[in-house]
């Protein structure tokens, strides 16, 4: 069995929603404890990555995105004896059941609606710093196009938050 390492991104900015959206609170639970959770029923170990939610920080460095994120979970899957990263935003509470056995099912593979919910061999962290480096789109869904990654569509609308509006409607 590969050892699959489960990666909650929690770097960005939360601009649009105008404070730490990671913390805020659905269910009497924050958004980054659902991503926890949801990646604990699929993962070996569940990590965070961004500074601002205390986790790792982003490589090749801060401010790049999503991209920085999964290549800080890819490099530490690499050096803890991880063969696979099962991706997912902080800002993704509610997913269908059926989505992450779908992504799991195959790799490197991601939600069409949302790329950083992604299923990515640890072997790509050296591809993805060198196309940080050298890529002038820096998008999630450009990179998994250049590692031959499928495109999962999920079966119903995902609830992603970006503002408060968003979190008031779930």
């Amino acid at each position: 069995m590969s050892r699959l390492l489960g990666a909650v991104l929690a770097g960005g900015l939360s601009s649009r929603f105008g404070s730490d959206k990671a913390q805020a609170m659905l269910g009497g639970q924050s958004l980054i404890d659902h991503a926890m959770a949801t990646l604990r029923r699929h993962a070996d170990d569940v990590i965070v990555v961004g500074t601002r939610a205390g986790g790792l920080p982003d490589l090749p460095r801060e401010g790049l995105g999503p991209l920085g994120g999964i290549a800080a979970a890819l490099d530490h899957a690499a050096s803890h004896g991880f063969r696979c990263v099962l991706t997912i935003g902080c800002d993704m509470p509610r997913l269908p059941d059926a989505l992450i056995p779908a992504l799991l099912e195959r790799g490197p593979a991601y939600c069409e609606d949302a790329p950083v919910l992604g299923h990515w061999s640890a072997a790509l962290g050296a591809h993805l710093l060198s196309h940080i480096e050298i890529a002038p789109n820096r998008s999630v869904r450009g990179w998994a196009r250049s590692v031959g990654a499928l495109p999962i569509m999920s079966p119903t609308p995902l609830a992603n938050v970006n503002t408060v509006e968003d979190l008031m409607a779930l």
